[in-house]
């Protein structure tokens, strides 16, 4: 994975939403109701389309090139894999002069993400841990996919996992000091950074065995919910390849994922290796730096809690 910023295409809501209704009457060609914006990030935009007859698909736009061939690619490889349900790819369409940025279109998983569930987060912790098992045997379902290299999902070329992730980390770590230099990053956050660096070989000292599928980014906003609350899938992946399977865990205590016990209940029902609480402290303070270098955009409320924890972690080996 690069190490850069990425500049975003542009595409305002407005001009993002006239182009889903396009796009879905050529593809499907029946007549729309509504268009609806769903949400985006720094590199997306997803619309949800209703047809006359009450068919919902979402069409999704991508603001940075080369997105495009990945996401699909993904999505199928995950959906084949898991025992929730993932968006099945109806259609894509490559940038042109009619409308200058991909976008594909895809299943509607409907209900809402779990982050804005206020019913859920009141549940009791016993509800709450039924969620967690249910949610972390579905990401299992994932992680029992394996391929003999390591890397990225279309062509994973690597024999062990950390002739990928250390070259990949150092490189993070050699632009957050650059950016740092030019006033760009928090002094708190290069400081930490450093220090994990230095004990890279312990926290890192247990092989990874095996390459398993990860989703990349389940964190709690990913995951599906209906209308009783149930698990009704995940969305969204990031980078998905075949990785250390802890790297998919870091993402399950940012925002109100701990709540859940979602990290907790996954160690407890599939075990973990001897610094794993250290790793996932590294993987997300690294990933969100990462994700800083390529948007432009700090999230000081996911970035200062990482912060906290690695020094934690540091503290303790």
């Amino acid at each position: 994975m690069k190490v850069e910023r990425i500049k975003a295409i542009s595409l305002d809501k407005k001009t993002a939403q006239k182009y889903a209704e396009e796009i879905a009457f050529q593809q499907i060609g029946q007549p729309i109701k509504k268009v609806k914006y769903l949400g985006g990030g720094s590199f997306g935009r997803a619309y949800k389309v209703t047809f006359e007859d009450n068919k919902k698909i979402v069409v999704k736009f991508l603001r940075a090139r080369d997105m495009l061939e990945k996401e699909i690619f993904d999505l199928d490889l995950l959906a084949a894999n898991c025992s929730v349900k993932i968006p099945r790819v109806l259609f894509s369409r490559k940038a042109d002069d009619e409308i200058p940025v991909d976008c594909y279109g895809m299943e509607l998983i409907e209900g809402s993400n779990a982050v804005f569930s206020i019913a859920l987060l009141l549940r009791s912790k016993r509800k709450r841990k039924q969620f967690a098992d249910e949610v972390t045997t579905a990401l299992h379902n994932i992680h029992c996919c394996k391929n003999e290299k390591f890397g990225d999902t279309i062509s994973p070329t690597y024999s062990r996992w950390l002739n990928f992730y250390r070259p990949y980390a150092e490189q993070i770590l050699i632009k957050a000091e650059e950016m740092f230099s030019k006033g760009e990053l928090p002094k708190k956050v290069i400081q930490t950074m450093r220090a994990a660096w230095e004990k890279f070989d312990i926290i890192f000292s247990e092989e990874v065995a095996e390459a398993c599928l990860i989703h990349g980014d389940l964190n709690i906003a990913n995951i599906m919910i209906d209308k009783n609350h149930k698990l009704s899938g995940f969305i969204d992946p990031l980078n998905s390849m075949y990785a250390d399977r802890e790297y998919d865990l870091f993402q399950f205590d940012n925002l109100s994922g701990k709540w859940f016990y979602l990290r907790e209940t996954y160690v407890n029902k599939y075990g973990a290796s001897e610094f794993c609480d250290a790793k996932c402290a590294f993987y997300g303070l690294y990933h969100e730096v990462y994700s800083y270098i390529k948007s432009g955009m700090l999230v000081n409320f996911i970035m200062n809690p990482l912060v906290k924890n690695m020094k934690k972690r540091l503290a303790e080996l």
